[in-house]
């Protein structure tokens, strides 16, 4: 058991110090872009990567804009289970995340998704219909990359295949853009 945990613990160090930080200082300026412009953020996933969503919103909404000039204008797809579960019955589970991109989405608004596959179908054709309609898209992913990796405006990889590694090095991700506008001093100089 301890040589197993040990071994997680060592694979975890890995994998987060192969977080691109120059990658990850581009997505903040894209959050510090949306929020000077009053654009809307909408951050979405499945399964664990749906959770991460989640979190990411309530650190951005809360967090994060108790301590700015002005509020994010920000959104978890995922958590409107009632919306999801209607789309996904009435059309397709592939529709969950672009139906409702439809509604809200505008042109120059930001759009993330977490995905250690990078292939999930319901997410490779949200980011297809934003690419169509001007809402610049990041993808946070795991070593495979995926489709999401070419169809992205910007993809950031974690250097592993293994799943909650990966999504823990997402949270990680989504933790530094929240609390660079929740710790840092003269954020417009950002």
């Amino acid at each position: 058991m301890r040589t197993f945990l040990t071994d997680y613990v060592t694979e975890q160090r890995s994998a987060l110090e192969s977080i691109p930080l120059d990658e990850v200082e581009k997505l903040v300026g894209h959050f510090k872009n949306a929020l000077q412009e009053d654009r809307q953020i909408f951050v979405f996933g499945n399964g664990g990567s749906a959770a991460n969503a989640s979190h990411m919103i309530t650190d951005l909404g809360k967090g994060a804009s108790d301590k700015t000039y002005r509020r994010f204008r920000c959104l978890s797809l995922n958590d409107n289970t009632n919306w999801v579960t209607a789309i996904g019955n009435d059309y397709c589970y592939d529709d969950i995340f672009i139906r409702q991109l439809q509604n809200y989405a505008r042109p120059g608004d930001l759009v993330m998704v977490m995905s250690v596959s990078g292939n999930s179908s319901n997410l490779v054709r949200a980011i297809e219909w934003c690419r169509e309609n001007n809402i610049f898209t990041v993808a946070l992913l795991g070593k495979n990359k995926g489709k999401l990796a070419e169809i992205a405006d910007q993809a950031i990889i974690v250097d592993s295949g293994h799943y909650g590694r990966v999504e823990d090095c997402h949270m990680h991700i989504c933790h530094m853009v929240c609390y660079v506008f929740m710790e840092m001093e003269n954020l417009h100089h950002l």
